[in-house]
């Protein structure tokens, strides 16, 4: 059962990565087009140049699980490259109890009235032109800690798995 759910909760941050990596698409050709209306039609648009920052820090906030799940974060190597699989396991588990679970909870913590007051007024641009939903992004924040949350949740219960070296059943 630990193991399906494990299993669940991984193929739900691999799919929220995946989905979100194609903003990426568009933040190229949003980018593409506030630079050909900057540079050859001399115009600008507040609510495209605010898109491009909505969609950066939406892929930023909603695909850190996915990349932390992907082993893609940055990290550095020095020793940890040469550790045994029981090693890294025990460095792992150190990391997402005692560092990468408390920040989360203290990123919740401060962010939490942040993100509350600008719901309460539903927050927009203070640009003329802007767009609506600043409210929104910033609930990203909160999206980004239980990503990340459930993603250390998986990472701590497979490490234990390796450091007690215990079959579950993936042979």
């Amino acid at each position: 059962m630990l193991n399906k759910l494990l299993v669940s909760t991984e193929a739900f941050i691999d799919w929220s990565g995946r989905t979100v990596s194609w903003l990426n698409l568009l933040l190229v050709l949003v980018t593409f087009i506030v630079v050909v209306m900057r540079y050859v039609f001399d115009s600008g648009s507040i609510a495209l140049q605010e898109t491009s920052s909505y969609l950066h820090a939406s892929i930023f906030l909603v695909g850190m699980a996915y990349t932390m799940q992907q082993d893609a974060h940055v990290r550095v190597d020095i020793f940890y490259a040469r550790c045994s699989k029981q090693t890294k396991a025990w460095i792992d588990l150190f990391g997402a109890v005692f560092l990468l679970l408390p920040f989360m909870l203290f990123i919740t913590w401060i962010s939490w009235q942040y993100i509350v007051d600008s719901w309460s007024v539903l927050e927009g641009s203070r640009e003329a032109g802007g767009l609506p939903g600043v409210f929104l992004l910033k609930s990203l924040i909160l999206a980004m800690t239980c990503l990340l949350s459930l993603q250390a949740f998986t990472q701590i219960a497979r490490n234990i798995i390796t450091v007690l070296n215990v079959d579950t059943g993936d042979n």
